[in-house]
Order: structure tokens, then sequence, then C-alpha cells
């Protein structure tokens, strides 16, 4: 799990890095899913421009502050042997990439270059969620 709230914190990294440089788009996301790049969205509209790099930057600081989260959760309360720490550590991520992952599906964003390192991490804490879990069924504390 804590391998998985690293691979979120930098891919938050990553998302917040390219909104300042030419790349722009998010990671995997190209000429194929947008037409345009940051110099055509600038000369069409600078208010739009900084209006979606805003957004870039907001959802790379919720996208670090769940990994941070789940990362004091794991480090100091799963550790413990702390059900409500492993429920809260779950609960985070499931709740963000249940209302984050439906949308790239429709507007095809859901390319493994975009959702790759995200499912890669997504299955590492799943595999590290169900040990951690094995591991406290037998020494649940409350």
């Amino acid at each position: 799990m804590m391998f998985a709230a690293i691979g979120f914190i930098g891919y938050a990294v990553i998302f917040f890095v390219r909104n300042f440089t030419d790349s722009f788009l998010e990671l995997g996301i190209g000429q194929s899913e947008v037409d345009v790049g940051k110099d055509q969205i600038t000369q069409l509209s600078p208010s739009l421009y900084h209006y979606i790099s805003h957004l870039h930057i907001a959802v790379s600081g919720f996208i670090a502050a769940t990994g941070l989260a789940v990362a004091f959760l794991v480090w100091f309360g799963v550790r413990r042997g702390y059900m409500w720490a492993w429920v809260g550590a779950v609960a985070a991520p499931v709740l963000a990439l249940a209302v984050a992952l439906p949308a790239h599906y429709p507007n095809d964003f859901d390319t493994i270059g975009h959702l790759g390192l995200i499912y890669l991490a997504t299955l590492i804490f799943v595999v590290g969620a169900l040990m951690s879990l094995r591991a406290l069924m037998p020494q649940q504390r409350t």
C-alpha cells in the first residue's frame, strides 16, 4: 500500500510538472485525444489556458494529497494493526478513482499512456491492501 501511495504522489508530480512544460496536457494525452496543444489553446483564449492550467495544478494537488493521506494511514495506523486506518487508506483512493475514472472512457481519454501508471499503482495498492487485510484480521484492534 505504501508503494502505491508513493506512486500516486509521483504521478501527481508528473501531472504538475507537465502543466508548466510545452507538453501541457496530461501524461498519455496527445493529438489523437486532443487536437490542440498549449499554444493553440493560448491563442484561442488565454483565459481558457489559465483555467485549464489551474485545474491541472488543483488535480495534481488532490492526487498528491490522497497519496500522502494513504501513506500516513498505512505507516501510522495499518502497520500498528488498526482496522480503521486500513478502511481509511482504502476508501480514499477508491473514492478518488470512482469519481475520476468514469469520465475517461466516453471521451477516449482511457489510453494506456494516460491511465497506465494509475492502473499499475492501483494494482500494487490492491495487492498491498489484501495482504495487509489478511495480516490485520487475526489481530484486529479498534
